[in-house]
């Protein structure tokens, strides 16, 4: 590691709706880059289990029945990213959501002289992506994962890895909901990619195919952006 790296870890952001692959794109990256992934709902769950002012704030906010604020969010972040684990860099999944959390996390960051490398795009087509997702279902013994169109047990009804015969499905695994969770991504990430192109940072990768033709494009533009 040279010492440009040392002193600004790499900061990646990924975007792409539910079901695109961000979390499995995202552990694969962790382990090719020594990098550490960091979700929203993650942060605040263990920003409160460990009782940090930040955390504390948060805390009293969820029990409120309100929603944390960009300014605790970004607290946490900010913690979260002081921690020796991250020194290689991050990646960001789920935030920033807004143009105002884009802008306050470049504020972060050049609190510590760090910039954004990246901000990739996992490109999906809505179409694909409503029947990818509303065809899920999982084994209710072992959970592994099934689907109505790629993927069924070869034996009707039977699990392959367990045997059972019990299977169930999320209840937001549905076409209707699907189609609306995308619309509202759209509606809200729009913004992003202007903003991101504007800065430079914006990639954009086919999210569509193997997972492993993905996993490789990713890993190329990754190491262009911490080059």
């Amino acid at each position: 590691m040279d010492a440009a790296t040392t002193i600004s870890p790499a900061v990646l952001i990924l975007l792409g709706p539910p079901g695109a692959g961000k979390g499995t794109q995202a552990r694969m990256l962790e382990d090719k880059f020594g990098l550490v992934q960091l979700s929203t709902g993650d942060l605040l769950r263990e920003a409160v289990a460990a009782g940090t002012e930040a955390g504390n704030a948060a805390k009293a906010v969820m029990e409120a029945g309100d929603l944390v604020s960009d300014e605790i969010v970004i607290a946490i972040l900010r913690d979260r990213m002081a921690q020796p684990d991250c020194a290689k860099g991050v990646i960001l999944d789920g935030f920033p959501r807004t143009t105002v959390q884009a802008e306050a996390l470049d504020g972060l960051l050049s609190e510590n002289n760090q910039k954004i490398n990246a901000a990739i795009s996992l490109e999906v087509e809505d179409a694909e992506m409503v029947i990818r997702i509303s065809g899920r279902y999982t084994c209710a013994g072992c959970g592994e994962g099934y689907h109505d169109t790629f993927k069924q047990p070869v034996e009707d009804g039977k699990c392959d890895k367990c045997g059972h015969t019990e299977f169930k499905r999320r209840a937001d695994d549905n076409a209707e909901t699907v189609a609306s969770r995308l619309t509202a991504y759209h509606a809200q990430t729009a913004p992003l990619i202007t903003y991101y192109d504007g800065q430079g940072v914006l990639k954009c990768t086919n999210a569509m195919g193997k997972i492993e033709d993905i996993a490789s494009d990713l890993e190329s533009i990754v190491g262009n952006a911490m080059s």
